[in-house]
Parts: C-alpha cells; sequence; structure tokens
C-alpha cells in the first residue's frame, strides 16, 4: 500500500484520531494539573588560580578547565550535602538534597553552575544559598596543601537567586506534547484498524477479489429504504442515474456475447440483490427493451412486494405443471416490463429450480423478451442462486459496501467460477460517492417526469428483428408460449 492508501485509511477512521487526540490532550492536562510547581535557584561559579606570566596563566587555564569536571562532582557529594543539612534546617535530609542539585559546565570555561530544583521557592533558594558557602569551603579544605598556601580560588559570579515563576509544569508544552503524540498514536491506530478491516470498502477491492469488471457503483441514499424503485422522485436521483450506467454496461459487457439471460445474485441477505434486480429491469425497460423479471428467490421472494403486485402465483406453479406461463405473467406499469413472481414457497427450492422444467422454461421465455432478469437467492447461504445462475447467461454480483468480507466475496465468485458460470462483472451497492461526484452530477442533472408514458428507445432494432417493442406484442408471446 503506498502512501495515499494509508492516509485513505486515517481519512476513512478519522473518529479514532480524534478521539486519542482528545484522550492525549486530557491526559497532559490531567498530568500538568496534579504535578507540583517546580522552582529553580541557582549559583554559577568562577575558578582561579594565582598565576604569573603568559605561560602560567595558559597551563593554569588548562589545569582549571579539567579541575572544574570534578568540582560537579564534589557539589553532589555526600560530604557537602550533609554539611548544608547541618548547616541549615531545611527539613531536608542529605539524601534529599543531593537528589534536588544538578551541575553543569560550558566547555572552554572555567564556569561552574548549580542549580537547586524543589517544590518550595524559599526553600529551593535557602538551599542554594547555604550550598554556595559551604561548597567554597569544602574546595579551599580539599585544595590547601599544609603548607597552607592556597592553589585554588573559587568565587561566586552570579546568584544566588530563584526564579519567580515554576519551570515546571510547563502547561502548553505538555499539551503541544500531549497533542502529537496522540495525532501519531491516532494515526497508528487508524492505519491498523484499516489493514484489519476485512470488509469490502471500495470499488477497486471489488474488482480484485472478484477478478471481474465493476460495472456499477450505485450510491447510498436515505430515502432508498422507504422507496427502493427508480421511479416517481427517485428517477432524477443520483441513485437513479447510477443505475442507468450500469444499464449502458450490462449492455455492451460482450458486445460479441451479449447475455440475455442474467442472474442477479449476492454473497449474503441484505446485500440490495432484488432491489438492484427491479432496478436495472424497470431501466432496460425504460430504454425500450422488452424486459421479463423473475423472481426466482423462492425462500424469501420480495419482488412483487417491491413492485405492488401480487405474488400468490407464479414461478413455482408454472415448473410443477399446475398454471401456464402466460396466465401468471404480469404486467408492471406503461413500460414494456413483464414480472414472473415466485409464487407460493416450495418445500424443495433447489430441486425445483434446477429441475428439466426450469431449464426449459428459461429456453421458451429467451425468445419471448430482450432481456431476462431473475433474482436469486445469496449464494453463500443456499445453492438455489448457482443453480440458477448455471442455466443463466451470465450473472451479476451485487456486493453492498462496508457489511460483506472480502473472504465472503470471494467465497461467492469461486461458487459462480467453480460451476462455470460466466461472471458478467460486479456492483457495489449503497457506496459513498464523492463530494465533487455528486456535484457534478447536480450541474448535468435532467429532471425526468415523475409520470406519463414512456417512449421506447429501441424501436429500430426491434423492428430489424421484426419484434415490435410493445407491451402488448410481449404479453402476447407469453401468452402463445402458454398455450
Amino acid at each position: 500500500m503506498d502512501v495515499l492508501g494509508y492516509l485513505r485509511l486515517v481519512r476513512r477512521h478519522w473518529w479514532i484520531v480524534l478521539v486519542t487526540v482528545m484522550v492525549a490532550l486530557g491526559a497532559a492536562a490531567l498530568v500538568t494539573v496534579r504535578t507540583a510547581p517546580r522552582y529553580e535557584a541557582s549559583v554559577t561559579f568562577f575558578v582561579t588560580t594565582p598565576s604569573q606570566g603568559v605561560t602560567d596563566a595558559y597551563q593554569g587555564s588548562l589545569f582549571l578547565q579539567q579541575r572544574v569536571k570534578s568540582y560537579g562532582d564534589l557539589l553532589t557529594s555526600d560530604r557537602l550535602a550533609q554539611s548544608v543539612v547541618a548547616e541549615a534546617p531545611l527539613g531536608l535530609t542529605a539524601d534529599q538534597v543531593q537528589r534536588r542539585i544538578t551541575t553543569s559546565t560550558e566547555a572552554g570555561t572555567v564556569l561552574l553552575k548549580a542549580t537547586v530544583t524543589d517544590t518550595d521557592q524559599t526553600r529551593a533558594l535557602k538551599t542554594t544559598e547555604t550550598l554556595s558557602a559551604k561548597f567554597i569551603e569544602l574546595v579551599q579544605k580539599v585544595e590547601t596543601p599544609p603548607d597552607g598556601k592556597a592553589t585554588i580560588k573559587l568565587e561566586v559570579v552570579s546568584g544566588p537567586r530563584v526564579t519567580s515563576s515554576p519551570v515546571s509544569p510547563q502547561p502548553v508544552r505538555n499539551l503541544v506534547i500531549g497533542g502529537l503524540l496522540g495525532l501519531l498514536l491516532g494515526a497508528g491506530l487508524a492505519v491498523l484498524r484499516g489493514l484489519a478491516d476485512v470488509r469490502m470498502r471500495d470499488a477497486a477491492a471489488l474488482q480484485r477479489v472478484t477478478g471481474s469488471p465493476l460495472l456499477g457503483e450505485i450510491p447510498f441514499e436515505s430515502g432508498a429504504k422507504a422507496a427502493p424503485l427508480i421511479v416517481g422522485e427517485a428517477a432524477n436521483s443520483r441513485r437513479a442515474e447510477a443505475v442507468r450506467k450500469l444499464r449502458t454496461n450490462l449492455r455492451f459487457v460482450d458486445v460479441h456475447e451479449p447475455a440475455r439471460v442474467i442472474a442477479v445474485t449476492s454473497a449474503l441477505q441484505g446485500e440490495g440483490k432484488t432491489t438492484m434486480a427491479c432496478n436495472t429491469a424497470i431501466a432496460l425497460a425504460e430504454a425500450g427493451w422488452r424486459v421479463l423479471l423473475i423472481d426466482a428467490d423462492l425462500r424469501r421472494p420480495k419482488v412483487a412486494d417491491y413492485l405492488g403486485l401480487d405474488g400468490g402465483v407464479g414461478l413455482t406453479d408454472v415448473l410443477v405443471g399446475d398454471v401456464q406461463v402466460g396466465d401468471v405473467v404480469q404486467r408492471w406499469g406503461d413500460k414494456s416490463l413483464l414480472v414472473l413472481p415466485s409464487g407460493a414457497t416450495p418445500p424443495n427450492p433447489s430441486e425445483l429450480l434446477g429441475s428439466k422444467a426450469m431449464a426449459d422454461l428459461l429456453v421458451a421465455l429467451r425468445e419471448s423478451a430482450d432481456i431476462v432478469i431473475i433474482d436469486t437467492a445469496p449464494l453463500l447461504a443456499v445453492t438455489d442462486g448457482v443453480v440458477v445462475a448455471v442455466q443463466a447467461d451470465g450473472a451479476l454480483l451485487v456486493t453492498q459496501q462496508g457489511r460483506t468480507s472480502r473472504s465472503q466475496v470471494a467465497a461467492a465468485a469461486h461458487a459462480l467460477h467453480s460451476v462455470s458460470v460466466r461472471l458478467l462483472g460486479c456492483v457495489l451497492n449503497m457506496a459513498k460517492v464523492a463530494k465533487a461526484d455528486a456535484y457534478q452530477y447536480e450541474a448535468y442533472r435532467v429532471v425526468v417526469p415523475a409520470a406519463g408514458p414512456s417512449v421506447p428507445a429501441d424501436r429500430a432494432g426491434a423492428a430489424r428483428r421484426g419484434e415490435p417493442a410493445t407491451v402488448g406484442d410481449h404479453t402476447q408471446e407469453l401468452t402463445r408460449l402458454s398455450r
């Protein structure tokens, strides 16, 4: 995955980054509030030695630079800490005094700085004052030879002084550090969350998993649940335009071997395959094609409910020989669309769909319609979908974005490929569409009348076949087949 891929994962899981940053800022604020203020008192010593002449001065400077490093350790020694505690009642032990003292030197100089950090401003200053006096005495004792002539001279050149405001905690610094750490941690968690997410998230992944072209990307619309069909006001929606693009892609997916009988299926239940089958049939009928929609999901049929038709008698009754197909096919609307509902629920759907009667029925129906759309059962739930897809010219696999896992989609595609079903392509349903694409659609949107007769767009093609694209002739052909 490239950098843009990781950035997309962070953007997709932006809430993880936000929550992590807020938690980090809260932790930094809590630590800042609960940390006691600390003050610093400092004193700077200048170390020198009596010298005569330029040569003596140079040699003495080199000697003192080496000596200053030892004095830094002497400032934090047990002996000095004990003398400081003995000199002034600070309320601290020698160990506590040692832990509060830090030293620093500047390279190439003979300056030595001692810093005392304490939560009590007054005690920090008093400790530093006592420390500076006792340190000078200690150096004099250590550096004075038996003859009584001092070789080292130590002077205070700065301080002792204490800061007027606490040096820690630093709220701004703590919050900035906490925010940056939270941002980095949140981005890492977002990337890990994205990499661990096995659900189908984009069209590119769907094509990669199924190994088939993407024929449609249907955008999610909040009102689609209440009005699933692309009729009325929904005919002017982005979803309807996406279905029309699917119609075009479906007709030209293979111009040398066009599919006239198409099984619409999905990996799982609830991915929108029935709605897709109905809308695809409606879109094809709007273009003037003679379309027959068959509800072959005999376990949970929904086509009749979506289209507002009577589904009590249908495909099941035709297959068992109780009725003729022309007697149960119903016309929908004023378009060249006929619907064959599922009929009664049989005890053996798979056997019925795989019977010779079903095969003979599909052979007859393909001659009476330009395109036959079959709504089938989900592939991973039961075998009905595969049984129907084998008898069709090809299958259309519908996948809902963010719901189905990649392994489930791969298993569904494998179920079709394993029986040599021609997978025409895939459709990503309920997809999140970029705002830029939505703006482009609104700019070029043409309002389609909500009602009124449809104008066939394929009269010339139907005339060349000697089959006028009319609803009446469509119904008559099915009636003829029933005799």
